[in-house]
Order: C-alpha cells, then structure tokens, then sequence
C-alpha cells in the first residue's frame, strides 16, 4: 500500500514530465462546451465520478478470486496497479484530452491505423454492452439477497436508472450522486482497511508466490490470475471511461490526480478486499475450501466479511459500497457506447431526440444479453476486458513513438507482456482452445504475441517514417 501512494507522487509526476503537462492549455469543455457531455466540473467530483466508472466489481471480486491463488495476488495488484493500470490509465485519459475528449476508437485509429479503427468500432461498443447487461446482473442479485424485494423488480429499477443517466447531461445525475456513492465506497475500504490492522486478523506474508488455487492444475498463475485480477492492476475498460471525464476537465494539471489517481485508488481498495479475504477466513488454503464450497461465489463471501467484521450499519454502507460500484461502471458503459457510436456517425448528441435513436437500439441488445447465462457473460466478458487494454497499450506506445518520446518503452513493456497474457489465455483456458497449462499452448501464446508485437511495432514505424506526428 506505501509503495502505492508512492507511486503516485514519483511515478505520476514521471509521467506528467514525459507528456508534457501544459497548464496553460484549452480544455475540450471550454473549446466544445455542449452542456451534455462536455462542460466543466469541479475536480473531486471528475474523481469521484472517475473511481466510481472504473470501480466496478471487479476490484472487490475479482480480488477475492485473486486472493485463491495466495500472497502473489498481492504482488500483481501492486506492480500491476502502478506499472500497467495506472499508467495505461493516465496516458489513455492525456491522449483523449488533447484529442478533444474523443472515444477510444477514434484515437485508437489514429494512432494504429484504418484497421484496428474498424476492429474497435465492433468491439468496444459490444464491450461496452457487456460490461452494461453484467452490472445488471450483479447488483441485482446483491440486492435480492439482502432485501424481500424480488429480482425481476430490482432489474427494472436498475434498467431504468441506466437509460436515465445514459440520456441526461452529465451533470444532472452522474455529477450529483456520484459523489455520495463514492463516500460509501471509500468508507467500505477504509472500514475494512481499519478491520485488518485491529482486528485479530493475520495476513499472509508474500514468502510463498506459488499457487495456493484449489484448481492450480486448470488455472495457472499465468495467465489466469491476470486475467481473474483485472480492476486493480489493469483493466482495458478503464480507457473508455476517461474520454467522460476529459470532456470535463479545467485544466491539464488534473490528469494525475483524476486519472492516475482513481487508478491507485483502486489498487488500494483491490489489496485491501485480497488482504480481507485471506486473513478473515484464517489463510488460504481456508479460503479456497470456503470458495469450493459455495461454487467460487465472491457475492456471498463479501456478504459473510461485511456483516461479520462491521457490524449490521456498518455492513449495510459497505454492501452498499459493493452494489454501488457496478452500477455506476454500469450506467457509464451504457454511455460510453452511446459517445462511441455517435463520434463514429458524426451525430450530434445535443438534441434528446437524437441521443434516443443511438441509446434505444443499445439498451434493447443489453438487456437481452443480460437474460442470458451469467457464467457465459462473465465468462468471456473477463478476456475482452484485457484484450482492450492490450489495444490501448500500443496505442500508447505509438503515441509516445510519434512523440519522438525516450520513454516509450514504458507502454511497449506492458503492452507486450499483456499481449502475452491474453494470447497464452486463448489457448490455456478451457473457455477457448482448452489445451491446459501445457509447453505447447504457452508456446503457441509466446508465437501469436511476437506475431502481433512485430506487425503492430512495423505499422508504427512505418507510420512516423511516412511523416505521422501527434
């Protein structure tokens, strides 16, 4: 956790030296003022809305998932959150910024190519949907187990506050309850934070970074726990939040704080839920027989800790934390998909009319997806997520390379290394090519990486020696 908050203060100030942070510089809220999507905000309320899009459950989750494997979850959290997300984080949210706030796509295109435009194009907007219809799911079953108020209602009600903040200018609802929501989920991680370091609570030491996973043998360290931990260390979806918030910013000296900022900020909340699950069930090995006995459900262990270390007030704000933070990373995909498609149409988004013709057809498609298995959503929902950051990964490698930046290696290393684990994953994991935790797959994995790197590394020299610049 020190080296966390360290890293925002040495690292982060590294990379505003590297991009160049001009105080002085217009602001698309300024230069593209619309009083929907851009305008002005004040600072803690762009972090806050920021943590809240990016916080979904995968921080709390995914890390108790994690935490199966034993102390290396820590590890990865931490090198991960610093040197993957909250750098991946920073430079997507500066590159969108001085691209007048524009959606991942589009300055995916402008710095990979017409190619990687069009994959984008499909991509993320499905993404986008998935990720809506899966923050449908989750809060919705948190919040029947909780209450005797029956599923199919809290859907409804979910469904229905999605479009709302899908459809209004960001400020009428997303700019005034986000900030109470994000005071719960920071009071959920302090209080549990204050729960391990008073309480008769032990927590594994990072000694040990082999695979304490009940099913070690089906789910390796690598790639799997890259993939189980994505919020926390790295997560792709997270670039096609900040466009939202660089439509709102005042100044660029913001880009630290808001972007790499909420990134820590996670990582924190992601180290302290692993931390909570190990030490709370006695160890590991404890908790991997707790997870084998209730079908790996993270809901029902975040549901046991809340109201066993917290108390009944002190469960309720934390569950509230809990559904908190998938349904604003819900309502936000919803409305990413809709900037995503209007910037790709050229279609003006300041007449409600208009917004409605691109949010309908997406809230139909999402809500089906949502009926579906949520095994199967989840399932692949994980690898798209990882897979998108690899895309933004080189992105920013091609835009520090144009930059004639020193320093590119800074995203080249992530972006190759993620290459690998997606790859690897693709044909490890039982969910695609099934081959196991064997030479060959990993063989394979190393093959299609070195593929990709070398095709990706040819088109941006090609680009900058055709005379291509930021």
């Amino acid at each position: 956790m020190v080296a966390l908050v360290a890293a925002y203060f040495l690292y982060g100030k590294f990379l505003d030296r590297i991009v160049g942070i001009d105080p002085k510089a217009k602001m698309p809220s300024e230069t593209m003022y619309d009083g929907v999507d851009y305008m002005p905000l004040p600072r803690w309320r762009i972090f806050l809305i920021q943590l809240l899009n990016i916080a979904g459950t995968g921080p709390i989750f995914g890390a108790i998932l994690g935490a199966c494997y034993g102390p290396v979850a820590f590890l990865w959290i931490t090198i991960g959150g610093i040197l993957f997300g909250a750098m991946h984080d920073y430079m997507s949210g500066v590159i969108s910024l001085r691209n007048d706030g524009k959606s991942l796509p589009e300055i995916i295109g402008k710095y990979l190519g017409g190619g990687m435009h069009k994959l984008t194009l499909v991509v993320i907007p499905l993404l986008m949907i998935l990720v809506g219809a899966v923050f449908i799911v989750t809060p919705s079953q948190i919040l029947t187990d909780k209450t005797d108020i029956p599923y199919m209602v809290w859907v409804a009600v979910i469904i229905i506050y999605y479009f709302l903040a899908t459809m209004l200018p960001v400020d009428k609802i997303i700019g005034k309850i986000y900030p109470v929501f994000g005071a719960a989920l920071i009071f959920m991680a302090v209080s549990l934070f204050g729960v391990l370091i008073f309480g008769d609570y032990k927590i594994p030491e990072l000694r040990d970074i082999s695979n304490m996973h009940f099913n070690s043998q089906n789910l390796p360290i690598v790639p799997t726990l890259f993939i189980s931990i994505a919020c926390g260390a790295i997560s792709g979806f997270h670039a096609t939040q900040s466009p939202l918030m660089a439509r709102c910013m005042t100044n660029e000296t913001q880009c630290r704080p808001i972007f790499f900022g909420a990134m820590i900020t996670e990582s924190i909340i992601a180290l302290v839920w692993a931390a909570i699950a190990m030490a709370f069930f006695g160890g590991v090995e404890a908790l991997n027989d707790y997870m084998q006995a209730n079908g790996s459900n993270a809901g029902v262990a975040v549901s046991l800790i809340c109201d066993t270390t917290l108390g009944r007030v002190g469960s309720i704000l934390a569950i509230l934390g809990v559904v908190i933070a998938p349904i604003t990373s819900g309502d936000t995909a919803f409305r990413s998909a809709r900037l995503i498609i209007a910037d790709m149409l050229h279609y003006d988004q300041k007449p409600i009319w208009k917004r409605l013709v691109v949010s309908i057809p997406l809230f139909v498609i999402g809500v089906a997806i949502a009926f579906m298995e949520f095994d199967v959503i989840w399932r692949y929902f994980a690898w798209s997520n990882q897979t998108l950051s690899v895309l933004t990964l080189w992105m920013i490698t091609a835009w520090l390379m144009r930059k004639g930046s020193k320093y590119s290696f800074i995203a080249l290393v992530p972006a190759i290394c993620m290459t690998y684990v997606c790859s690897s994953f693709f044909f490890v994991s039982g969910q695609f090519i099934g081959m196991g935790a064997t030479p060959l797959a990993y063989a394979y994995g190393g093959a299609v990486t070195a593929l990709i790197s070398g095709l990706l590394m040819l088109n941006i020299r090609r680009s900058i020696k055709n005379g291509a610049t930021i």
